[in-house]
């Protein structure tokens, strides 16, 4: 097993965040410190992180939490203290990490794996699996302005902040719901403040073919076989019809 695989199943992370890892010296194999990609490892050998040893879990989880507003998705920073892999009450929560982000102010839908390669390809933007948020507004947002979300804004970066689609909620004026397939840090808040508009709340209710419906804000349930089937293939809809690319085990493990 590559060694950045077998870091995402000890919980560590994604696979480009154990790239990372790897690339900065912290990653130890047999006492040798591995800085370059591709080393293989055996269930023989020891791996160590920052001098701790790790350990693979041979259960694969897949899971769905409803992230409360003013909770991180880190699993450790010294600054804060409340963690939204913490409401996920299983025995193996510590080998869980985020798939994605979703900052401290927003709440809704967020996924936690020890699949890697899932994650990868979940948040990986060539795959083009959309993420919906609804928007609340401190106004009505208007129709030129959407256009030029459409479009793109060049705000901090080189590249354009912009969104896929959006769609107005019915008898709710200062609401609006957006799709994105990009997802980079707070981008919605640096678009819609560009524009004009201060965002009073943001809620995330679908990652792809996963929709957050009626999951209660703080827990979090096992992503069905088919869910997890209709991500890897690049579903939006567990209703569109398009072959799977990959399939994979669904030991699920525990949920609410």
């Amino acid at each position: 097993m590559r060694l950045q695989a077998f870091m995402a199943k000890c919980g560590v992370g994604g696979r480009r965040y154990c790239e990372e890892l790897i690339a900065q010296g912290r990653v130890k194999v047999n006492n040798r410190t591995v800085r370059e990609m591709g080393v293989k490892v055996t269930p023989d050998d020891i791996v160590q992180l920052d001098g701790e040893t790790l350990e693979a879990s041979e259960k694969i989880y897949y899971i769905a939490l409803n992230k409360p507003r003013g909770y991180v998705c880190t699993n450790y920073d010294p600054k804060e203290t409340l963690y939204a892999r913490d409401l996920i009450a299983i025995r193996d929560q510590r080998l869980l990490f985020n798939v994605g982000r979703l900052d401290k102010e927003s709440n809704g839908l967020i996924l936690f794996s020890n699949d890697g390669d899932f994650a990868n390809r979940v948040t990986h933007p060539r795959n083009g699996i959309e993420k919906e948020y609804l928007v609340h507004l401190d106004r009505k947002c208007e129709i030129e302005d959407l256009k030029k979300a459409l479009k793109g804004v060049y705000i901090d970066i080189p590249q354009p902040y912009r969104i896929k689609s959006y769609s107005f909620v019915p008898r709710r004026k200062d609401y609006i719901k957006v799709v994105l397939t990009e997802g980079r840090n707070r981008e919605i808040r640096k678009i819609f403040s560009y524009l004009g508009y201060e965002v009073k709340g943001l809620t995330r209710i679908r990652i792809g073919c996963i929709e957050l419906g009626n999951l209660q804000s703080g827990d979090f349930r096992n992503l069905s076989r088919r869910e997890i089937e209709g991500l890897l293939a690049g579903r939006n809809s567990l209703n569109e019809s398009r072959p799977v690319r990959k399939r994979v085990k669904t030991g699920t493990g525990e949920g609410k």
